[in-house]
């Protein structure tokens, strides 16, 4: 996503578009797949682990992103693909690769949306397939 893109995505959001929040979500998005803040700050070089993780909890906050637990230990994060909000067709299924720790997102696999029993109110889905991913198990 191009640089107005993203201020355009976060001033819908209510988020003023400050240099580290606009590098922070197009990192996100060039990575296509759910990243931690230990990743994000490697990729990012130059934008210290707080400021990183204030910007994060944000856009949480704001909607502009979801987490993800893959059952490494940390969050993962990953943009939002609706407009106003975190949906549950964001929450499609994750592969979450046991030798190099990555997690990908499998967009197509969709999550089934199961009926829960009255009073109970669905904010959020996660399925995490777990095992070797293809680049590890050395088959393209």
């Amino acid at each position: 996503m191009e640089n107005s893109k993203c201020i355009e995505k976060l001033t819908r959001k209510g988020i003023k578009p400050t240099a580290n929040r606009i590098l922070v979500l197009e990192t996100l998005l060039a990575a296509a797949r759910a990243v931690s803040v230990q990743e994000l700050e490697i990729m990012l070089g130059t934008v210290d682990k707080s400021s990183i993780f204030r910007t994060l909890t944000l856009f949480v906050k704001q909607h502009v992103v979801h987490t993800i637990e893959d059952g490494s230990g940390s969050l993962k994060y990953e943009v939002c693909s609706g407009e106003d909000s975190c949906s549950v067709a964001d929450m499609h299924t994750h592969f979450y690769c046991e030798i190099c720790h990555r997690t990908f997102c499998f967009e197509a696999i969709h999550i089934p949306v199961i009926a829960l029993p009255e009073g109970f109110a669905m904010h959020s889905i996660n399925y995490m397939v777990k095992g070797v991913c293809r680049e590890c198990s050395g088959s393209k």
